[in-house]
């Protein structure tokens, strides 16, 4: 297992991380030990969950259940220290969260006590803000993305009060580094600005969407990447399972993510399964299988630090895994980029 720098923090992380969200819904407490279990011994490092999940739907009785479940093993083992464990503060508007109040110095000393209680450790590798307070075009919502009603002031002025409080809480050592999450270039510019000015914790990392199907990182936040060391945290790089092909052909398998939410959060679209289709013909070309492809793809993307995958059972998780071992031919590489032309963002 390959690692990684975790921005500028001197932290290693695996290229691959463990995601949780479906601990506490999909998948049970103790198939979500082994999983971590498994994992680990596999040579991940990295874990990562939020103040919110499980998902699959999202309901206010099960907020925090996945944080719990790793609190657990984190209690059960004596393990904390053996791996780098990341969570996240939700954003404004999600009613079942504190009533949907924004992220500000007013919510995150209690929302990270929260946290830390429920992960039963004494301190969050990685603190991210789940999604800005002014909105994200992320979620689909690029296609009538508008920013002009936003107040840059304001803005500002919020991400001033919330360095002061993340560095207090690094102070306490409650939390050792600070990620974005559905962010944008010009967001995490200014956090990164905003940050050198008050000597406050710098942003080590993005966790946005990433894949073959969703490469709306490709452009500015690319060039953000790797100028200003703030590595890519990939979400959903098999797309919310589309890209294993499962769906193809109107397929819902029993307990997968589509019988549960069947728009897939607005992916399923028709034009998506063409271009999915496309993928596919070029792994079984290859000899490859698609979800190594797609894991292996996005390894050699020069912004990525890790890309989260999540499993709701175990023989899925030792599938992903071997993703570990695969390494794409340039003319797998050309074959994709072509591919990626002729199906440019399909959902």
């Amino acid at each position: 297992m390959k690692m990684n720098p975790l921005g500028r923090t001197g932290l290693q992380v695996s290229e691959l991380c463990l995601g949780t969200m479906t601990y506490g819904t999909q998948t049970s407490q103790q198939e979500a030990h082994a999983q971590i279990d498994y994992a680990l011994a596999a040579g991940v490092n990295f874990v990562d969950t939020a103040e919110m999940y499980p998902v699959n739907p999202v309901r206010k009785d099960t907020t925090g259940r996945s944080e719990e479940i790793i609190g657990a093993w984190n209690a059960r083992t004596g393990r904390r220290g053996d791996y780098i464990l990341a969570t996240k503060h939700s954003g404004e508007g999600l009613g079942i969260v504190r009533d949907g109040a924004p992220i500000s110095s007013q919510t995150i000393a209690a929302t990270i006590e929260g946290s830390l209680k429920r992960l039963q450790t004494d301190y969050i590798d990685l603190y991210q803000f789940h999604w800005p307070n002014r909105g994200s075009y992320m979620f689909r919502k690029n296609w009538s993305y508008d920013p002009s009603t936003q107040n840059r002031e304001e803005t500002l002025a919020n991400m001033v009060d919330c360095l002061e409080a993340l560095q207090a809480q690094v102070d306490k050592g409650n939390i050792r580094a600070f990620g974005l999450s559905n962010e944008s270039a010009w967001g995490t510019a200014q956090w990164l600005r905003l940050a050198a000015e008050a000597g406050a914790p710098r942003v080590a990392s993005i966790q946005n969407e990433y894949s073959l199907l969703c490469r709306l990182y490709d452009t500015d936040l690319a060039e953000l990447s790797v100028n200003e060391d703030v590595g890519l945290l990939a979400f959903s790089p098999l797309a919310a399972g589309l890209l294993s092909g499962k769906y193809q052909d109107g397929a819902v398998p029993a307990g997968s993510r589509k019988s549960l939410v069947p728009g897939l959060g607005g992916r399923d679209v028709p034009r998506v399964y063409d271009a999915v289709a496309a993928y596919l013909d070029i792994a079984a070309r290859h000899g490859l299988d698609v979800v190594h492809m797609a894991l292996a793809w996005c390894r050699t993307r020069p912004f990525i630090a890790s890309a989260i995958f999540g499993a709701t059972t175990q023989a899925q998780l030792e599938h992903l895994l071997g993703a570990v071992d695969v390494q794409l031919s340039d003319e797998v590489l050309k074959e994709i980029d072509q591919a990626h032309r002729a199906h440019p963002m399909p959902y």
